[in-house]
């Protein structure tokens, strides 16, 4: 009875997974967002897809009104002992949650305050513009439409070619739309002006997405999401460094309101740095 029932549960959450793709658009198939196929002289393996925010999740993406998909699948060359790990992510649900991928895909290639990293250069293969990191090998990351795409491979010593072949398969499924660009233009002032400024407008759009959703889902106001205060505590740490005002009271403030969980205080620090902000943002950086 009990291995019946394990498989009625089964057949449940597959057919609840079902209908989770068929709302949303997206083909389970996995070769409709990979190349599940040897490329070259690197073998594939373990070619598949579920629900994800990928590479966007640590810049923070908001993916609780909608479903991402995440792909993944694995490559390796045994001539050049090299394994190539490749990720395709496909954001189309909610209406603005592309909104910020151009932002998102490369906050982890700059320092926490916004400054392009040493190894964070531009590459432009076959009229593709593409966001590379090199760090003992080679991160490759670039959008295609709604998909954001990334390539990556570990060589510690990097004297191992670029798996190019595996970049251009990729290129020719998913060509990139990234406007065209290079590293200079990337380490210019002007450019890291507008990443810095974006930032901030991006934390304080987050925290009125987190709020919304909290207002959607009817949240107890008793459990305030704690969210909306790490985002403002970015965007305090940020008017700090490049406006000169001190951000440990203002997030010792709202530390206490948290803990209190006082969602009605919290909000109305959200209004007084928006106001703030409004006034401040065409201001020039402090560096």
């Amino acid at each position: 009875m009990k291995a019946t029932m394990q498989k009625a549960l089964l057949s449940i959450a597959a057919a609840t997974l079902s209908m989770l793709w068929a709302a949303t658009g997206y083909s389970q198939d996995a070769s409709e967002y990979l190349v599940c196929q040897d490329i070259g002289g690197f073998k594939d393996y373990r070619c598949a897809c579920g629900t994800g925010k990928g590479i966007v999740g640590p810049a923070d993406h908001f993916g609780e009104d909608h479903n991402d998909i995440n792909c993944t699948v694995t490559y390796h060359s045994m001539a050049q002992r090299l394994t190539v790990k490749a990720e395709v992510t496909r954001h189309t649900d909610a209406p603005d949650a592309i909104m910020w991928l151009l932002h998102e895909i490369d906050k982890e290639y700059r320092t926490y305050y916004g400054a392009p990293d040493p190894g964070y250069i531009i590459k432009n293969i076959n009229g593709n513009t593409l966001y590379a990191f090199e760090s003992a090998g080679w991160d490759y990351r670039w959008i295609s439409g709604n998909n954001v795409i990334r390539l990556e491979y570990h060589d510690s010593k990097m004297t191992k070619p670029e798996p190019m072949e595996v970049v251009r398969a990729y290129l020719s499924k998913h060509p990139s739309t990234l406007s065209a660009t290079t590293t200079s233009e990337l380490r210019s002032v002007s450019n890291k002006t507008k990443w810095i400024k974006d930032e901030m407008d991006r934390r304080l759009w987050l925290c009125d997405k987190w709020f919304l959703q909290s207002t959607l889902k009817k949240a107890d106001e008793k459990h305030v999401r704690e969210e909306p205060v790490q985002s403002m505590n970015v965007f305090l740490d940020y008017r700090e460094k490049y406006f000169g005002i001190k951000a440990a009271g203002e997030k010792n403030v709202l530390a206490s309101y948290l803990n209190s969980n006082n969602g009605v205080e919290i909000k109305a620090k959200l209004t007084e740095y928006k106001k703030w902000w409004a006034v401040n943002k065409d201001k020039a950086l402090s560096r």
